[in-house]
C-alpha cells in the first residue's frame, strides 16, 4: 500500500499548504496538533471500556447519532469516543453530550493508526457510512477490535468492485458486519466473497423521526410565522438562490420564508438580502418579525426549522449534490429541489416516484409544481402524506445494529 501512504501524505502536504489561506484547512490542519498528547491525558485516566464511533462529517454524525444515543442508554458503562474526520463536524458537535471524548482523526498513517488504538483501546468501534482507512482498520484487526460500517452505501463504480481494486477490498475484508441501506449494497459485497452483511436500512430515518417527537420549539421562528404559511429554505447554495429569489419576489403575499444558508458567510447574507424584493430579518437579530424572509444566521437548527413549514426546499442539487431532505419530510410536507443532481439519492427518486417530493429545473418549474398544490388541496393533501408514511416505512435501522452490538459486547 505504498501508493495509498503516498496519497496520504501528499494530502497532508495540499492541506497544511491550503491552512496558509482557507480558514477550514487552517481548523483541520491545527485540531490536529498535539492530538496524542492530549487524547492520552483525556483517555488514560477513564476507568472502563470505550466504544469509538468515527465519522467523516456533520452529515455523518447525523446517520450515526441515533445508534451513539443509543449505545449510550443499553451500554451505560463503556466509554464513548467520537471523532471527526472534517471541520464542519467537529467543530459544530465539539460540545456534543452524548460522548465522553470528542476529536479529530489523525492521518491514516501506519504509526498513527497503531498510537490511536494503543492509546484508546477499543473494545467496538463504528465507522459510520463511506469511512474506511486502511491503517485504521488493519490495526483494529490485528488488536482483534470488530469494526462495524454502518449506514454504508455501495455502487458498482467505487474501487471495491473494479478489477483492479483488490488492494482496496482488502480494506473491507477487515471489517466484522456491514449494515448497508439497500439490496443492490448486499449483493456488491457479496459479489466479493463478503457475506457478514445486513441489510438494515438508513440510520438518518431513525434520527429525523426522533427530531419529531422531541417537538422543539424554536420562539423566534414561532412568531415569525404566526398564523402565516411558510416555505422552509434549508441548506441554500447560491445556485439555489437563482430559483428561489424569483419565487419568493412573486409569493411574497401569500408566503412566508425561512431561509437556512448552507454556508453562513455575511458576504452571502447580504446577498441573499439584495437579491429580495421583501423585508428580510435575521435570526441573531429578529427586529421585525413581521418580515416577509427571516434568514437563519445560525447553525444546528435546521432540523427543527422544517417543522413550522407547510412546504419546503432543500438546495444543494443545482451544485455538489442535494442535501438531506428527510429532515424535511418527516414532518410531511411537500419538498423540493433542483433537478441537476439528486439521483444518487434513493429517498429522493423514490419520493418522487410516489408524488411526495418534487424536482425542478428553474424558477418556472418551482412555480408551476406549488401551484398546482395550492389550486387543488387534495395534490397537497396527498404530498403531505405520502413523505410523512415514507419515513415510518424506514424506521428500524438502529434497533438491528444495537441488537447486534448487544450479541457482540455480551459474548
Amino acid at each position: 500500500m505504498w501508493f495509498y501512504s503516498l496519497a496520504i501524505h501528499l494530502l497532508r502536504l495540499a492541506y497544511w499548504l491550503a491552512a496558509l489561506f482557507h480558514p477550514k484547512a487552517k481548523l483541520f490542519v491545527n485540531g490536529r496538533k498535539h492530538i496524542f498528547t492530549r487524547l492520552n491525558a483525556a483517555v488514560s485516566n477513564q476507568s472502563g471500556k470505550l466504544i469509538w464511533m468515527h465519522c467523516a462529517s456533520l452529515g455523518e454524525f447525523e446517520q450515526g447519532r441515533p445508534v451513539l444515543e443509543m449505545i449510550r442508554k443499553e451500554f451505560p458503562a463503556y466509554k464513548i469516543l467520537l471523532t471527526f474526520f472534517s471541520p464542519s463536524g467537529y467543530e459544530v458537535r465539539r460540545n456534543y453530550a452524548g460522548a465522553d471524548f470528542i476529536f479529530y482523526l489523525p492521518w491514516d498513517t501506519h504509526r498513527n493508526a497503531r498510537r490511536f488504538v494503543a492509546i484508546t483501546k477499543p473494545a467496538l468501534a463504528i465507522f459510520v457510512k463511506y469511512e474506511f482507512w486502511y491503517n485504521y482498520t488493519t490495526t483494529l484487526k490485528q488488536h482483534q477490535v470488530p469494526i462495524l460500517s454502518i449506514s454504508s452505501i455501495f455502487r458498482e463504480n467505487q474501487l471495491f468492485f473494479k478489477w483492479y481494486g483488490s488492494i482496496f477490498r482488502k480494506i473491507l475484508q477487515n471489517f466484522h458486519h456491514f449494515f448497508v441501506q439497500n439490496e443492490q449494497s448486499v449483493r456488491l459485497l457479496k459479489n466479493i466473497g463478503i457475506f457478514a452483511v445486513t441489510l438494515a436500512g438508513d440510520t438518518r430515518f431513525d434520527r429525523v423521526h426522533a427530531i419529531t417527537q422531541q417537538n422543539k420549539t424554536i420562539a423566534v421562528a414561532e412568531k415569525f410565522k404566526g398564523t402565516e404559511r411558510v416555505l422552509v429554505v434549508g441548506s441554500l447554495w447560491p445556485e439555489d438562490l437563482e430559483v428561489i429569489a424569483p419565487f419568493i419576489n412573486e409569493h411574497q403575499h401569500s408566503l412566508k420564508f425561512i431561509i437556512a444558508p448552507h454556508e453562513i458567510s455575511e458576504p452571502f447574507l447580504q446577498q441573499i438580502e439584495a437579491s429580495v424584493e421583501v423585508r428580510c430579518t435575521r435570526f441573531s437579530n429578529p427586529a421585525d418579525l413581521d418580515a416577509t424572509v427571516l434568514i437563519i444566521d445560525n447553525v444546528g437548527l435546521l432540523s427543527a426549522l422544517y417543522r413550522y413549514g407547510e412546504f419546503a426546499f432543500v438546495g444543494g442539487a443545482f451544485g455538489k449534490g442535494l442535501h438531506n431532505i428527510l429532515e424535511a419530510a418527516c414532518y410531511g410536507v411537500p419538498v423540493f429541489f433542483g433537478n441537476k443532481n439528486y439521483e444518487k439519492f434513493k429517498e429522493a427518486t423514490e419520493l418522487i416516484m410516489r408524488g411526495g417530493a418534487f424536482a425542478v429545473a428553474d424558477y418556472s418549474e418551482l412555480k408551476a409544481n406549488y401551484e398546482l398544490m395550492v389550486s387543488r388541496p387534495e395534490n397537497f393533501l396527498l404530498a403531505c402524506e405520502v413523505t410523512k408514511a415514507y419515513i415510518h416505512e424506514h424506521l428500524g435501522a438502529t434497533d438491528k445494529i444495537i441488537t447486534y452490538c448487544k450479541n457482540l459486547l455480551t459474548t
